[in-house]
């Protein structure tokens, strides 16, 4: 277990075990935001450009299933390369991040980080970025990589305070899902 760096509100950091996933799974994920990005696609590209939009948008996502192979503490799962951390507010869960590695192109891909509403702008999805970091190294990643929807405008703000720069694009990605019309940014960062 760890703290985080200069850290002085006591948010303890470790891989997750299973008994976490319930609390996991519970994590509120919703957000507010009164800005989104609009995609317009070109025949030789796109432009993304934030837009305000009144009144300002509640999103809540639906519950996602975790692995529970990535779940497992400090023991890798079957090849190693998934892993979840947790941060915890006096051993409760408040944030988590799941990220999963790929051998052949070395890239470490972040699934999920949620960090509870009432835990924002503490520096703890950072941290977890961090611990999600540090695993990418020790796998031998070059890059880390994230999708994010374009009406997640506070996570692609806190993405970019974190390094990442936008990589690419998917127009169709949430068809036929509660998101349709969304479009989903891909994101990626240095392991460096």
């Amino acid at each position: 277990m760890t703290t985080a760096p200069g850290s002085a509100d006591g948010i303890v950091y470790r891989p997750a075990r299973p008994e976490d996933a319930g609390a996991i799974e519970a994590l509120d994920s919703s957000f507010t935001t009164a800005t989104v990005f609009e995609v317009t696609v070109h025949a030789t590209g796109f432009t993304v450009r934030e837009v305000p939009v009144d009144p300002p948008l509640r999103k809540v996502f639906p519950p996602e299933e975790h692995d529970e192979q990535a779940l497992g503490g400090g023991a890798p799962d079957s090849d190693g390369d998934a892993r979840t951390y947790v941060a915890l507010d006096g051993g409760r869960v408040c944030g988590f991040a799941a990220v999963g590695y790929t051998p052949w192109n070395r890239r470490l891909t972040v699934e999920d980080i949620e960090v509870a509403p009432g835990h924002r702008g503490r520096g703890i999805g950072r941290a977890l970025m961090e611990h999600a970091a540090d695993f990418a190294r020790e796998r031998g990643a070059r890059h880390l990589w994230l999708e994010v929807s374009t009406v997640n405008a506070p996570a692609v703000h806190a993405y970019r305070r974190m390094g990442f720069t936008l990589c690419g694009l998917d127009t169709t990605l949430y068809d036929a899902t509660p998101a349709a019309g969304e479009r989903a940014l891909y994101m990626s960062r240095p392991c460096g």
